[in-house]
């Protein structure tokens, strides 16, 4: 059987200027990152903001386990057979992080014969978006500590520094540093901390931007550490603003790709759904709207975290309004939430997928809660029963939302035509009365426990003592009413990993608290969820290489 990178390499991949034509993109509305990846210029951007929208098909998916559920690998397959069907649409996906690509998780290109291409370039480097965010992330870091050196005119106490530095690299050991050690001109003695660029503020900002204007604005308001008097500091009191905006004016502008049917696909941002927010870009996904009559869009992790933020953070942020949303399954995933180990899941075993199916009911009821229409997409491996799939599709259509079965990594789009069929069918005959969970009056403890009871089953929430006390400050400095972005594990509803299923009445345990005041939500840490992930004790970057004539091989 060959590898998803041996499948993209074997491909072969349409200029793509070709594919730009087919949505009647010109070339001189690209900027040619080679023969095939481009962006689209600000020009193009602006001519098509008058065109009505297409409706707008989330994806999203379980809890995700050893056994894999294949997210990216069903929306991609989704939009080839949405283009077989004769529909013109767009995918609109995110952009992979460097970490899980040399850490455990792998690529995020899709697989099988249902991915986007190409698929080396979009895993690694690609058009340098993670290294302008990264680089402006560090140029305010490194502005901030040669402020203080300077005679630290704005008051900064170093010990409420909040921003803090990032590499794209899961790398445990910069968690926690001190930096300024050597002589007096060397800086300030303090301690200093390591994100995955991934999980920066910045990530956020970029892909919650609407444009240039916005992006400085979202910039200026960026937090950096408080004074002595308690007052925040901010990016534009530091006048980094202006510098950072030009790192990140490529960045700004969405990656056009294809699939490898040809078909047209977005690339743009990668915020983490465990930590950040975990959705592509709003220029993204907004410029697809307006080029397409389908588009078809993912979120991070499970429902619980992506789906949940797409709709509580990005449609509130910018009004966008899903059409429908597929939820991905696996019969092997099913049967690891009823207690089956990795190893034995390609034997049949109903009772443990009747006790494990209550991870998908739970994730039903929650995105039935939001208004929107739900088709279940079940990806479909060789080891699955015609038993364990019936059982699937009755107890699917038990819970009023529609089933399909998709075999898009075998066989690319037509493998995903019955999906495609359901979920336009699903669009035509239900109307999608989509609503936000909670409203933004509420306090930021109703919207954390709200979220906490209605999505995750929560029984209650504890707050240490510096959670409580950073709600009270952020009350008092008028941040109350921002949604909140919750970091937890994404394996499991609760925030113990090891909790699978359907736990309810459980303690979540919130540790502590802090605002993106650009990106205009409050980041709540629950458990013992990271922002700077670590290296498996073996990386998958053991296994990459690169031959004499220059393919790449391992990558995954």
């Amino acid at each position: 059987m060959k590898t998803d990178i041996e499948i993209a390499q074997e491909a072969v991949m349409l200029p793509v200027r070709e594919v730009a034509g087919q949505l009647g993109i010109g070339e001189d509305d690209l900027e040619l990152y080679g023969r095939y990846k481009a962006k689209l210029s600000e020009d193009y951007l602006k001519s098509i903001e008058k065109n009505e929208d297409g409706k707008l098909i989330l994806v999203t998916a379980i809890n995700p386990t050893p056994a894999g559920e294949g997210k990216t690998t069903i929306s991609v397959g989704l939009g080839q057979a949405l283009g077989k069907l004769g529909k013109k649409s767009v995918t609109a996906l995110r952009e992979p992080s460097l970490g899980p690509c040399f850490g455990i998780k792998g690529g995020a290109a899709g697989g099988g014969y249902s991915q986007v291409v190409p698929m080396e370039d979009i895993n690694l480097h690609f058009t340098g978006d993670f290294h302008a965010i990264t680089s402006a992330n560090n140029l305010l870091a490194a502005l901030l500590d040669n402020h203080i050196q300077q005679g630290n005119a704005l008051g900064i106490d170093t010990r409420q520094i909040v921003w803090k530095r990032c590499v794209d690299m899961n790398d445990r050991v910069l968690r926690n540093i001190v930096i300024g050690i050597g002589n007096k001109t060397d800086g300030v003695v303090r301690e200093d901390h390591f994100v995955i660029s991934v999980a920066t503020e910045i990530m956020a900002i970029l892909c919650l931007a609407e444009d240039m204007e916005d992006l400085k604005k979202r910039l200026g308001r960026v937090i950096v550490a408080y004074n002595f008097d308690g007052e925040p500091v901010t990016a534009k009191d530091l006048q980094a603003v202006g510098a950072m905006a030009a790192l990140l004016k490529d960045a700004l502008k969405p990656n056009l790709v294809q699939t490898l049917e040809h078909t047209p696909v977005l690339v743009h941002g990668g915020p983490f759904a465990n930590i950040a927010h975990g959705c592509n870009s709003v220029r993204a996904t907004k410029a697809a709207l307006k080029m397409a009559d389908y588009v078809v869009t993912e979120a991070g992790f499970g429902a619980d975290l992506g789906a949940e933020k797409f709709f509580d953070i990005k449609c509130r942020m910018t009004g966008l309004k899903p059409s429908a949303v597929v939820l991905v399954a696996t019969v092997r995933a099913l049967k690891y939430n009823g207690g089956v180990e990795k190893a034995q899941l390609s034997s049949p075993d109903l009772a443990a997928l009747k006790k494990g199916i209550k991870n998908l009911e739970k994730h039903i009821e929650n995105l039935q809660k939001f208004g929107v229409p739900v088709v279940v997409a079940l990806n479909s491996f060789v080891a699955d029963t015609e038993e364990e799939v019936a059982f699937i599709r009755e107890f699917c259509e038990k819970k009023n939302c529609a089933f399909a079965l998709a075999e898009v990594w075998e066989k690319g789009g037509a493998g995903g035509l019955a999906l495609a069929s359901k979920v336009l069918d699903t669009i035509e005959r239900n109307e999608s009365d989509f609503t936000l969970l909670y409203r933004d009056e509420l306090s930021l403890k109703e919207k954390i426990e709200t979220i906490a009871r209605e999505i995750y089953g929560a029984g209650s929430v504890a707050y240490s003592q510096a959670a409580v006390r950073t709600l009270g400050q952020l009350k008092r400095q008028g941040f109350d009413k921002f949604p909140v972005c919750m970091a937890k594990t994404q394996y499991s509803l609760s925030d113990d990993p090891k909790l699978l299923g359907r736990p309810e009445h459980f303690e979540l345990m919130v540790r502590e608290i802090y605002v993106s005041a650009g990106a205009g939500f409050v980041v709540v840490l629950t458990g013992n969820v990271m922002t700077m992930p670590g290296l498996p004790k073996e990386p998958a970057a053991n296994r990459i290489d690169v031959d004499k004539a220059g393919n790449i091989t391992g990558l995954f």
